[in-house]
């Protein structure tokens, strides 16, 4: 069978890999390339009093440095779940919306709060470290099952236990008086894991902007050309797809 299913394919790729010539985000370098860098939070639960940048623009090489405010006054759009329960008939939850930089709260260890973009990426790291965000931080707990305890801090005020949606199937009238009935009931706990995919190299992108043209190019380490355009489009410049390029490389 010449294309059956399953069938072996012979790798064509190694040679270019094997001898340096693999092409990643990191080995592209544009006219005028300008790089950013990230602040991040350092803590799981605060409030964003302020965010003084005053001598971060002062420093050497430094074009600009944006908050989660920026991004809002912008007009740009977040990043939203992509299917609820609702949508499929099922009982409404609550919809986050997540800024790529934190406007007034942080919610996690790591959130990006500000963003430095300078001429190299050594200024940027320099200048990013000059950024001074004054905190108040709020209580936060580590554990998914204390997160929806009574009385736990919440992540969203809208959210009340954190519970995002309760979703319930099956007949409640026909279980409770089975389980009234049984010999011996059993109760348990179940953990799952949390799954995610992770890339061997680092997350990257290069953004490309033609004035001339109104267009957009982004190079970046995804598998998902096609859907990275469509929430570029759709959910965060608000421009048609016609206008946006996604490219990929080596991943």
């Amino acid at each position: 069978m010449a294309f059956g299913v399953g069938q072996p394919v012979t790798r064509k790729e190694d040679p270019r890999f094997l001898t340096g010539r693999g092409r990643y985000v990191a080995d592209i370098d544009l006219p005028r390339q300008t790089y950013g860098i990230f602040v991040y939070s350092p803590h799981a639960h605060a409030k964003i009093k302020s965010v003084d940048k005053k001598a971060a623009e002062a420093a050497p090489g430094v074009i600009a440095v944006l908050t989660g405010k920026d991004w809002v006054a912008d007009g740009l759009g977040t990043i939203n779940p992509e299917a609820m329960p609702e949508d499929f008939g099922g009982p409404k939850g609550h919809r986050t919306q997540h800024h790529p930089l934190a406007v007034d709260k942080v919610r996690y260890v790591g959130e990006r709060v500000a963003l430095v973009i300078a001429e190299t990426e050594a200024q940027g790291r320099d200048a990013a470290e000059l950024v001074d965000i004054d905190y108040e931080i709020l209580p936060a707990v580590v554990r998914a099952t204390d997160a929806v305890k009574n009385g736990a801090p919440l992540v969203y005020t809208e959210s009340p236990n954190n519970t995002c949606f309760t979703l319930r199937m099956g007949n409640v009238d026909a279980v409770d008086p089975a389980f009234a009935k049984a010999a011996h009931v059993t109760k348990l706990d179940l953990f799952n894991n949390r799954l995610n995919a992770f890339t061997m190299e680092p997350r990257g992108c290069i953004g490309d902007y033609d004035v001339r043209e109104g267009r957009y190019t982004l190079y970046t380490s995804t598998q998902n050309v096609h859907g990275v355009r469509h929430g570029l489009s759709h959910a965060i410049l608000h421009v048609p797809e016609s206008q946006i390029r996604v490219v990929a490389k080596d991943v």
